[in-house]
């Protein structure tokens, strides 16, 4: 396995509030957009764009415009891996 330092994709989600935004943006029911994030996760406003930077460039998520908000939604990538981790989440939580 690759040193874990170095997994940017690891680094990111093994921390509590990457995790939860990718679970929640698994939601397709909802629109998402920056500030609802950040109020469904409960953290910043700054916090959750400098995490969708960090999904984009993994290629997790696709951000379109739409009047004055910029929409977010995961790429098949970014679903799979939001399954994933949810099924992760689930199973640890059973513990």
């Amino acid at each position: 396995m690759e040193n874990f330092r170095e997994n940017k994709l690891l680094n990111t989600f093994l921390r509590e509030k990457p995790g939860m935004a990718l679970i929640s943006l698994a939601d397709r029911k909802t629109e998402w957009y920056a500030a609802l994030l950040a109020k469904k996760i409960d953290c910043t406003y700054p916090h959750i764009v400098k995490l969708l930077a960090a999904f984009d460039s993994l290629g997790l998520i696709k951000q379109k415009n739409r009047g004055r908000k910029r929409m977010i939604v995961l790429t098949n990538k970014g679903s799979e891996i939001a399954h994933d981790f949810e099924s992760l989440v689930m199973h640890v939580g059973k513990l």
